[in-house]
């Protein structure tokens, strides 16, 4: 159980790094500047919101209330043909508060459960709260699915909820930025999670076992039927490997970022249509699904969790 509990760990830090590298690698959105001599304020530009860029929006005390700040910039790395631009992004920003959030967070709530735990009582508020969240998904969530010795898994998937709810709160908080809602942020978290599960397969089944998920070949078969389930059950069982990391990926990409293209869009109603009758029902409206996102927020993290460990635990089972 040590040596499944450290490699879990390991899994988790190494998450953490990937995740990082893929704020870095991702898609550059280069949108117009927005800044104290950016356009007017009536314009909305949905996209300059939505995308990754070279540039972190803080606070300003004359409109359009927000200042552009540029962020440093790399001399990018050629392998080969391909140059890949390393630079710091405002995705990337985000992505690694959000992983210090996580860090800092649980840090300071290890120290006063160990507090409470020495004074003989339970934690109290906050502290309280998030034991309490991180039971529940260790218990509800994480052994169930996982299956048995699915404590070695909990230190990586709990970290996979926190740090997702994270990014994703971070992306409700005005001039914020939603690093979720890039699909190689989105996509880079996928393979990891890709990388647990098929490693997790091997630590279980052993090498026999393991390539009896990829060659499906049941026990009984004629002789003459296995060239064809060969041929036709194998690409299926590879695509289906691939499926779910795919699926993961663009769940919470497309979950993230359709929440903000509404928000985005009800308020551009109100400079569209030049009108405060308008301005209040959109504003209302933006306000309901802003409350919306918030819960989505949370689902999305429960849900990337929740499939995680589906995934594991079916991967853990040989039949």
């Amino acid at each position: 159980m040590t040596g499944r509990r450290t490699w879990s760990h390991r899994c988790a830090a190494i998450a953490l790094w990937v995740w990082a590298g893929a704020g870095a690698l991702a898609a550059q959105e280069h949108g117009a500047t927005h800044g104290a001599s950016a356009a007017p304020a009536r314009d909305i530009d949905i996209m300059h919101h939505l995308g990754n860029s070279h540039e972190l929006e803080l606070p300003y005390w004359k409109a359009p209330y927000t200042y552009a700040v540029a962020l440093p910039r790399f001399a990018p790395v050629h392998i080969g043909p391909l140059a890949i631009d390393l630079s710091i992004t405002k995705h990337l920003v985000f992505l690694v508060a959000g992983a210090v959030l996580v860090g800092l967070t649980f840090l300071l709530v290890a120290r006063s459960v160990a507090r409470a735990q020495a004074q003989g009582r339970p934690p109290r508020g906050f502290a309280g709260a998030m034991e309490a969240m991180a039971l529940y998904i260790r218990q509800e969530v994480i052994l169930p699915n996982v299956g048995a010795h699915g404590d070695g898994y909990v230190p990586y998937l709990l970290t996979v909820f926190f740090f997702i709810l994270a990014c994703n709160l971070l992306g409700l908080l005005p001039w914020g930025a939603t690093a979720t809602g890039n699909i190689a942020v989105t996509g880079a978290m996928a393979l990891v999670s890709l990388v647990v599960v098929e490693i997790s397969g091997m630590r279980t089944l052993g090498a026999k076992g393991y390539l009896g998920t990829i060659f499906f070949l049941p026990p009984g078969l004629p002789l003459a039927l296995k060239p064809v389930m060969l041929v036709i059950m194998t690409p299926i069982e590879i695509i289906g490997k691939l499926a779910k990391p795919f699926a993961l990926a663009v769940r919470l990409f497309a979950n993230m970022t359709a929440g903000h293209v509404v928000v985005l869009a009800l308020i551009g109603l109100t400079f569209f249509f030049q009108s405060a009758l308008v301005g209040v029902v959109a504003a209302t409206m933006a306000a309901g699904i802003m409350l919306l996102e918030l819960f989505v927020a949370f689902l999305q993290a429960f849900v990337f969790t929740l499939l995680t460990s589906v995934f594991i635990g079916l991967m853990r089972a040989e039949h």
